[in-house]
């Protein structure tokens, strides 16, 4: 699905094409290039950090640093999809800021069951979408992240488990209030 976009200097004039760091031109081959050097990138140790804002844009920087030079930094114009807009971004640091303030401190998660731990990552995540502080990858920058959490709270992360198509959905559930699909896809990837 594209994303609907005020006029966006971030793209090549009279295209939906974001400027790219490799000059591709053809928004299909940028998406393949895009996804083998996100690929490269997630395989690597993900940067250090404490779990917070200033780690999560890290970790952007971290996953799409090849492609586009405004890896890690928020956006600075609307966008949205399927008819639904995202944080605008003026209010974005703000709301990203509440967001983690939410989660809280990731040391409690070792505490935490299963499928309390699910709840509280499905609820991260629904949050952390509405928000969608970058112009691009923020999917994938959610999963990882995900996986960083429970990594740190002693939990496995099975990626492989993922179905693109399942997890769009659940984005979609969560963006409309209802966060059961996403909840549940977090608990099987950490069983």
């Amino acid at each position: 699905m594209v994303y609907a976009a005020e006029h966006d200097p971030l793209c090549y004039p009279g295209t939906n094409v974001l400027i790219n760091l490799l000059d591709l031109r053809d928004a299909a081959i940028l998406e393949e290039v895009e996804l083998a050097l996100f690929l490269t990138r997630a395989d690597e140790p993900f940067p250090k950090g404490n779990l917070d804002v200033e780690h999560y844009l890290s970790l952007h920087r971290h996953l799409f640093q090849d492609v586009y030079a405004w890896a890690g930094k928020i956006r600075t114009i609307r966008i949205g999809k399927g008819g639904n807009w995202f944080c605008y971004p003026e209010h974005i640091p703000h709301f990203l800021e509440a967001t983690f303030a939410e989660l809280g401190d990731p040391d409690t998660f070792r505490k935490l069951s299963t499928s309390e731990f699910a709840s509280r990552i499905g609820h991260f995540l629904a949050e952390l979408n509405a928000v969608h502080p970058f112009r691009e990858g923020n999917g994938r920058t959610q999963l990882a992240f995900a996986a960083m959490l429970a990594d740190h709270a002693g939990l496995p992360f099975d990626t492989d488990k993922l179905e693109p198509d399942r997890t769009l959905e659940a984005m979609i559930e969560s963006f409309s209030g209802d966060t059961g699909p996403l909840v549940a896809l977090v608990e099987e990837l950490i069983s």
